[in-house]
């Protein structure tokens, strides 16, 4: 591996995150497709690859050159070893489910509560560690200077931003949540200027009302923060701060319990901030 290349996954993750957007269009479909896929760009050819990316094979090996590898091979051996290692997990944790799952009669209640409890401990640990203080910080002093904040979720966010709402407004905040009742986003969304900010949760599919908010205060020039799980989903990448969460699932339903202690941090650290 060349000197200069980054030999770590996480390292890697970081340094396209950085380099995002100086990257050109092409280059940063690449980068999306990277950090959601992984696995497939462990396992699969480049031309696989670069069919699902939906760029030309060449493309992937500027990419590599782009972060100073030698070719796309010498860069996949890091998502391969990141995956290996990430594989060899999974499987003891499959392992230790099927001894609790057959201890426990299968899919009961109180194997389920196990189940929902293992899965959220590793993701609230992937919370602290993937969490960096630089982002709290910012996001927590955003919040405290805005004269009005206004908060976006539907769906499975929607109780994210409904807490946010009640948290925020108990900490002396003049808070508003965009619910859109009656067809009114347009409406409710016109108040917003570059003096308030905006909170706005959303997931993978990504709700349009979320997106259209998000179109409002980019042309507005107000600052908003993002909780996504993608750092280049289109509700994060042009955030002015941007958190990434893994909530815990468990026969494909999803958790929010890494999202809310989230919020939770972010409306109790106003409390704490001028201590």
């Amino acid at each position: 591996m060349s000197d200069n290349a980054i030999k770590a996954y996480e390292t890697l993750n970081a340094k396209i995150a950085e380099q995002y957007p100086n990257l050109s269009n092409r280059l940063r479909d690449i980068a999306s497709f990277a950090l959601e896929h992984p696995t497939a760009m462990a396992l699969e050819t480049v031309a696989s690859i670069a069919k699902e990316a939906g760029v030309p094979p060449s493309a992937l090996i500027r990419f590599a050159k782009a972060f100073n590898y030698s070719g796309f091979s010498e860069m996949q051996r890091v998502f391969q070893s990141y995956v290996t290692s990430q594989t060899a997990s999974y499987k003891e944790r499959i392992s230790q489910d099927m001894v609790n799952m057959e201890a426990s009669e299968g899919d009961t209640p109180s194997a389920l509560l196990q189940q929902y409890c293992r899965e959220n401990i590793i993701s609230l640990q992937h919370l602290q560690q993937g969490i960096s203080a630089d982002n709290l910080n910012s996001a927590v002093q955003l919040i405290k200077s805005a004269d009005h904040i206004y908060l976006s979720g539907q769906r499975r966010s929607l109780p994210i931003s409904t807490y946010l709402t009640y948290a925020l407004s108990h900490a002396g905040c003049k808070v508003h949540l965009l619910d859109g009742m009656g067809g009114l986003l347009k409406e409710q969304c016109s108040a917003i200027t570059e003096k308030d900010l905006l909170i706005v949760t959303s997931f993978h599919p990504y709700s349009s009302e979320a997106l259209e908010v998000i179109q409002h205060v980019s042309s507005s020039k107000t600052p908003y923060i993002a909780i996504s799980d993608n750092g280049f989903s289109p509700v994060a990448r042009s955030a002015t701060v941007a958190f990434t969460v893994h909530d815990a699932e468990v026969h494909t339903f999803r958790s929010l319990s890494a999202t809310m202690l989230l919020a939770q941090t972010l409306a109790t650290s106003l409390v704490f901030l001028d201590k």
